[in-house]
């Protein structure tokens, strides 16, 4: 059964290739700050460097840690769990195949994806309020958005797109069971002072 408490405030791996040498020491200081779990999103790595990367990852952190797409990677790797996008292997054919405790969580932007996010642990809705770090995102739902999506789904959604302190808040009053962040954490010059902030903002 999900515990609900790690999606309180996801850290997702920004896709640097320039900051991968610093990548797991970013990660871990937005552990020590607050991030509940972390999601790692290397679209442009090698299948073996995000077996590596998400092995370095779980070596200094402990929450669970999520691949972003593939399931063989994630099992590979040893991690907790996978997420998936509309263009993945779909959630009930991954069931046949991975653990029992194996989470896997699936995206949901729109009414077309809400098939294969009924199976899922959890879902992200967004962008919520839009993504400079997600060029395939789409269009910002915003609140409202989110909160129609989230209606039609009985598992925990998680705000995604655009995440900052100042909004982190106002998604959570809106009923979200936490908030995924890219660029407000991992790109932030001090990533543990920035998932703090955020995850104070959503203690309130």
């Amino acid at each position: 059964m999900l515990d609900p408490k790690i999606l309180r405030l996801v850290a997702i791996t920004d896709d640097a290739e320039d900051g991968r040498a610093t990548l797991t020491d970013r990660v871990a200081a937005a552990v020590r700050g607050g991030a509940t779990s972390v999601q790692v999103r290397l679209k442009s790595a090698t299948p073996r460097e995000v077996v590596e990367i998400t092995r370095s990852i779980m070596s200094r952190v402990a929450v669970p840690v999520i691949v972003n797409d593939r399931a063989d990677i994630a099992l590979a790797a040893g991690a907790a769990g996978v997420h998936v996008g509309e263009a993945d292997l779909p959630v009930t054919a991954i069931r046949r195949f991975a653990p029992a405790n194996f989470i896997i969580g699936a995206s949901l932007g729109s009414d077309t994806e809400l098939l294969n996010a009924k199976d899922a642990d959890y879902v992200g809705i967004g962008p919520v309020y839009g993504s400079d770090s997600k060029s395939d995102a789409g269009s910002a739902i915003g609140v409202e958005g989110f909160k129609r999506l989230a209606s039609l789904i009985a598992h925990p959604a998680v705000a995604v797109g655009g995440i900052t302190a100042d909004r982190a808040l106002q998604i959570t009053v809106a009923g979200a069971a936490g908030v995924a962040v890219i660029n407000a954490i991992l790109m932030a010059d001090d990533p543990e002072a920035a998932a703090r902030a955020i995850a104070a903002a959503i203690g309130k």
